[in-house]
């Protein structure tokens, strides 16, 4: 409950104008903090060239060698930051491998989330960087999240030029696998749940809800469920007599209300079904995505199978919805049987009052820099991510740092340039105020 009243206070916040055209410093911002500014903006031309080449390079989760190439291109830019590298393959789990990348300095640990891959594949239509504008670009990833990529990097080298890096104590993990984890998952994100576990800082890359007038202080987590219901088959003259019953589909389907009965009203709380197979027969493959169904309107079925996401906001409010979920099936119609299954994908980032300090750091340095006040994201707007497998375990973390744009997931995705340097100076000066003196909530 906790949770639940300090997400709904954060989203009374009421939003800002952001000037995006050019890094305008005010008084409360030191020297070094204006120089690492001004790198920014001198250098966001580059940045944008980078990422254009990072585009141009399909890297689908499916394309193994297309993630490699992102993550040797990336990877010779922080060995050149004097980092020391390391690709983790990812045969294990099914997948390319994740870019890690370690500096050690005096500071409290801070890890650096982002990942390679996009949802794009090699057959997608969606191949090529476009400029559309003198302020926007499409291109497959453009936002999410080799923009993310290109800010977190940027960053770095704009604290490199003020002399800044060298003191600090950073961990890069660049996963190529966020778009579609590899299995187990506990193998896909051990790399990443174990730099979380020496980091006492961490900041997220992906782009939110697309608008730079807000981060992520919090994000639900998805679990999967998956329905099974049989009934009692006979002809279909007979259905509901006392010795027969339902049938698997009604039997189903009042199950299902009840969810929609017990569990609805909490805006964050969602559970989705998403496919559906009923009849005499029926096959499902073991994705749970796709499948054949046989029946006819004579006979009584009895087979049902329903596979579905739940996302909550906590630890706590997971364990609810599956103890009320559960109690639902347990109690099946006379002459039918069900059973539910549920498969853990990512926990949610719950709000604390660490996440809450950090992004008031990071809007009082995007203040200090002359782009507006930065506010929450709705946590019923956001999809879960990477930053979420460390979420419990790191003090504070926030995420959405991302650019700015339109379209993610589509072949309309599209990047707001001119957010690439504010995103860069606001994270540089976040990171050298981080190390000054670490956030304590």
């Amino acid at each position: 409950m906790r949770h639940v009243v300090l997400v709904s206070c954060l989203l009374c916040a009421p939003s800002f104008a952001l000037s995006q055209s050019r890094v305008t410093p005010s008084d409360s911002l030191s020297k070094v903090e204006r120089t690492v500014a001004a790198h920014a903006a001198s250098q966001s031309a580059d940045a944008l060239a980078l990422l254009e080449r990072l585009v141009n390079v399909n890297s689908g989760t499916q394309n193994l060698a297309g993630v490699r190439e992102v993550g040797r291109m990336l990877r010779a830019e922080y060995d050149a930051l004097g980092f020391t590298t390391r690709w983790e393959d990812g045969a294990a789990f099914g997948r390319a491998g994740h870019l890690v990348a370690e500096r050690t300095g005096v500071g409290p640990r801070v890890l650096l989330i982002g990942h390679l891959d996009t949802v794009f594949e090699t057959d997608s239509p969606f191949q090529r960087w476009e400029r559309l504008t003198d302020s926007t670009a499409k291109g497959p990833g453009s936002t999410d999240m080799k923009g993310g990529d290109v800010v977190m990097l940027y960053a770095l080298k704009a604290l490199q030029a003020s002399g800044q890096l060298g003191r600090m104590s950073i961990t890069v993990v660049l996963n190529g696998d966020e778009e579609s984890p590899g299995a187990p998952i506990a193998a896909a994100r051990r790399v990443l749940i174990e730099a979380g576990a020496r980091s006492q800082i961490a900041l997220g890359f992906e782009d939110g809800d697309g608008d730079i007038r807000t981060a992520v202080a919090a994000r639900r987590g998805f679990t999967g469920w998956t329905l099974r219901v049989t009934g009692t088959p006979a002809h279909s003259s007979q259905i509901f007599r006392a010795d027969i019953g339902p049938g698997a589909i009604y039997e189903a389907a009042r199950i299902l209300n009840e969810f929609r009965v017990q569990l609805g009203g909490d805006p964050l709380r969602t559970f989705n079904a998403g496919v559906a197979l009923g009849g005499t027969t029926i096959t499902s493959d073991s994705t749970g995505t796709r499948g054949t169904a046989f029946g006819k309107s004579n006979v009584i079925p009895e087979h049902f199978i329903v596979s579905g996401d739940l996302r909550v906001i906590s630890a706590e409010a997971l364990a609810s919805a599956k103890s009320t979920m559960s109690a639902i099936v347990a109690t099946p119609t006379p002459h039918t049987t069900a059973t539910l299954t549920f498969d853990d994908g990512y926990p949610p980032m719950a709000p604390t009052v660490g996440n809450t300090a950090l992004l008031a750091q990071f809007d009082r340095a995007s203040r200090n820099l002359g782009f507006g006040e930065v506010g929450m994201d709705n946590p019923a707007r956001a999809g879960a991510a990477d930053v979420s497998f460390i979420a419990s375990t790191v003090p504070q973390v926030i995420d959405g740092l991302g650019p700015g744009g339109t379209g993610g997931h589509t072949v309309n995705e599209t990047l707001q340039t001119r957010t690439l340097a504010v995103q860069i100076a606001r994270t540089a000066v976040l990171l050298n105020r981080i190390t000054r003196a670490a956030v304590v909530p």
